[in-house]
């Protein structure tokens, strides 16, 4: 067999992070901290933004589900921040109705909110009331260019850079009923209504988009273990409402004392940041792949995943995800393989294959290699999970070439007297060969030899 000749991954141009760590453990063991993870209907979801930031940093563990990879999403418009630089908050800044912006606008939000509230089964002038209630305009500390400060519903700016706006919202934002919140099937938050809200007196919107599955009623009395602690952390934030920077247009006239037809013509639209809450709130999570789950817990001991209240052990764990995934004890063998040979594997289905090998990370270096992983057994035979014909493995190939990335075979040979009961547990592995072979195509121009010259 011939040797396979490496060539080197190509550079992605622009590069704006610096490499941490390839893994999200400590060597020291010092700062080692166990993350928390939680299975929602067949996938693995970690909502801490502690954890999403320690899992994803070191190692590029999972991917953000709002975000392309690196778990950034955001409901502010660069465009509005760019434009409102000179406001010193951390609140989104957001439009409001009729606007140019191609942002989820706050109307829009609103509407989401009615409806949820609609199917709730309450009546329309409720609905209306308690939205009225819920997104008012709170008051703001406001300083001016020379330095006032003054407390005001919005912030004005003539000049943008002279704007400053205080990261804390008045009392109205403070001052919220407690453990009134509920969450709702639907992916978004609505409040919970009740007699309370009609004698106008309106709950806070409940706000989270993912949620356990089941719930796990933590109780009250008892001394709290830290994973209770943390997922109470979780639900505390979840169900806080967040603020938001809308901008909106202020009609005022440059005549005041006039009232003709061209006084009227010279009206000046004024914008303005009104601080409001955001009654239909989506949170941003890490989903983690069945490989990458396993592979946290068993190989790197970082990481529980719970499934109602008591986190799933190892073995348990290898059951409940090759029930999901029937091909998941193949794949993960590969992905495990080449997760200790230093590269950073991701799912491969976008380029129909198992795994991309990537060096680093993908914010680096583009993936060199798509592998397609098959579990054989010494003599290379085996029910194979994609049988490969010449023309299928052609079109594979070339798809992936003009992709810059060699295909690989990744074969995982099993002794023959393995038994079913072995593969039941992640300790198979230990006997376990791997062969590698990379695919190429054979371009007759390029292999012959050249012609003898007269």
């Amino acid at each position: 067999m011939a040797e396979a000749v490496f060539h080197p991954p190509k550079r992605k141009r622009r590069v704006f992070e610096s490499y941490k760590a390839p893994f999200p453990v400590d060597v020291g063991g010092k700062d080692f901290r166990l993350c928390q993870a939680e299975i929602i209907n067949n996938n693995v979801i970690v909502r801490n933004p502690e954890d999403i930031e320690q899992l994803y940093n070191k190692g590029y563990f999972g991917k953000g589900i709002l975000s392309r990879s690196r778990p950034v999403f955001s409901i502010s418009d660069p465009q509005l921040v760019a434009k409102w630089r000179g406001v010193n908050t951390n609140m989104p800044i957001i439009t409001s109705q009729n606007s140019h912006f191609c942002v989820p606008r706050y109307q829009r939000r609103v509407q989401w909110a009615r409806s949820v509230l609609q199917e709730q089964g309450l009546d329309s002038c409720s609905i209306s009331r308690i939205l009225e209630s819920y997104t008012k305009p709170l008051g703001l500390p406001l300083c001016t260019g020379d330095g006032d400060g003054q407390a005001g519903h919005s912030c004005t700016t003539g000049s943008t850079g002279n704007a400053e706006l205080g990261r804390k919202c008045g009392r109205e934002g403070a001052q919220r009923p407690e453990g009134h919140e509920q969450h709702s099937q639907e992916g978004g938050d609505a409040g919970s209504a009740s007699r309370e809200q009609e004698q106008e007196q309106p709950r806070d919107m409940a706000e989270g988009s993912c949620h356990r599955d089941p719930a796990v009623p933590w109780g009250c009395e008892g001394k709290q273990s830290p994973e209770q602690r943390a997922w109470e952390e979780m639900d505390s934030r979840e169900c806080a409402p967040e603020y938001v920077l809308v901008q909106e247009e202020e009609e005022g006239s440059s005549c005041p004392e006039d009232d003709s037809t061209r006084a009227r013509e010279n009206l000046v639209k004024k914008e303005v940041l009104v601080c409001r809450k955001n009654p239909f709130r989506i949170f941003e999570y890490l989903q983690l792949s069945l490989e990458e789950a396993f592979f946290l817990v068993y190989a790197l001991g970082c990481l529980s995943v719970y499934y109602g209240e008591e986190p799933l052990s190892i073995v348990k764990l290898w059951e409940v995800f090759s029930e999901v995934k029937p091909d998941f004890k193949t794949t993960y063998m590969a992905y495990h393989y080449f997760r200790g040979k230093g590269w950073v594997p991701k799912v491969g289905l976008k380029y129909g294959t198992d795994l991309l090998l990537y060096r680093k990370g993908p914010p680096f270096y583009h993936a060199s290699y798509s592998v397609i992983a098959e579990l054989v057994d010494d003599n290379f035979e085996g029910s194979l999970r994609r049988p490969l014909s010449w023309m299928s493995l052609s079109g594979l190939n070339r798809t992936n070439a003009n992709a810059s990335k060699e295909l690989m075979l990744c074969y995982l040979i099993r002794p023959s007297d393995m038994t079913a009961e072995e593969m039941a547990t992640p300790e198979c592995m230990k006997r376990i060969k791997v062969q590698e072979l990379i695919v190429s195509r054979w371009v007759s121009s390029r292999e012959r030899s050249e012609p003898d010259e007269f």
